[in-house]
């Protein structure tokens, strides 16, 4: 990336105030080139796509879309500076390479500091991509109530409950919920480690299933089962996939 082009920042919080602020601030550095501010997720998510900013000032506690579904919508590389009101996610977004993490209420000097650290990663690719991010900043304890996709040029929202199984392809996941099968271009790995694992186990190297659609289990070949769903789908269950199987249902 040329060092002499502005760094274009993205202003993403559901609060007028806190948008006023860091346009304020923001204006103190001629370098910086503000290309939007946005209100909510849905907003943020559209902006972000046509105007391709080098960086989110992105709020996590937002209404309709939180800053973590906004990431996980985001189909670009973009380097992220957490501002939020709340610190438990402080710690874990600096481990997953965030740009920076500001604490509401924060000074002139500490968001200088952030830009500071946004402009020397200037060039270098993010380390993850913006759902990998999201999903490794959130909290370990907390649990998806919801899965967000793009479909088209619209954003579903998938609650987990109606989830009845997870598909692994390539970097993707097939999320079969409801007789219908979105795409979303997450690892099922990450994706599956967000989900309750009461509820959602790993049968199979390509396949996390929802237990609650466990209709019952099948010989399926020489040594190997099969797991037969209310819908009647029928999804393989590896050795290992089996052995948690039981050991969730006890």
């Amino acid at each position: 990336m040329n060092k002499t082009r502005k760094l274009r920042v993205l202003i993403v919080d559901d609060e007028e105030p806190a948008r006023a602020l860091l346009a304020e601030l923001l204006g103190a550095h001629p370098d910086v080139e503000i290309v939007g501010a946005c209100r909510d997720g849905y907003e943020a998510v559209e902006r972000a796509g046509a105007l391709e900013p080098d960086l989110l000032l992105l709020d996590i506690q937002m209404p309709k879309l939180d800053g973590f579904e906004v990431l996980e919508l985001i189909d670009r590389e973009t380097d992220v500076v957490f501002v939020t009101a709340y610190d438990e996610y402080a710690l874990k977004a600096f481990e997953v390479n965030a740009v920076d993490y500001l604490l509401k209420p924060f000074s002139a000097e500490r968001l200088d500091g952030a830009l500071e650290r946004a402009r020397e990663r200037r060039g270098r690719s993010p380390g993850l991509d913006p759902a990998g991010l999201a999903a490794a900043a959130r909290p370990g304890n907390e649990r998806l109530t919801r899965v967000v996709v793009r479909d088209g040029g619209q954003i579903q929202i998938i609650p987990v409950e109606t989830i009845d199984f997870l598909m692994a392809q390539g970097d993707y996941v097939a999320i079969h919920a409801d007789r219908r099968s979105f795409l979303k271009q997450q690892t099922l790995q990450s994706l599956g480690e967000s989900l309750d694992p009461a509820r959602f186990v790993r049968i199979h190297r390509s396949y996390i299933m929802n237990v609650q659609r466990l209709v019952r289990v099948e010989p399926y070949a020489k040594d190997s089962r099969a797991a037969v769903l209310a819908d009647g789908t029928e999804l393989p269950i590896s050795r290992s996939g089996y052995a948690r199987l039981r050991e969730l249902l006890g």
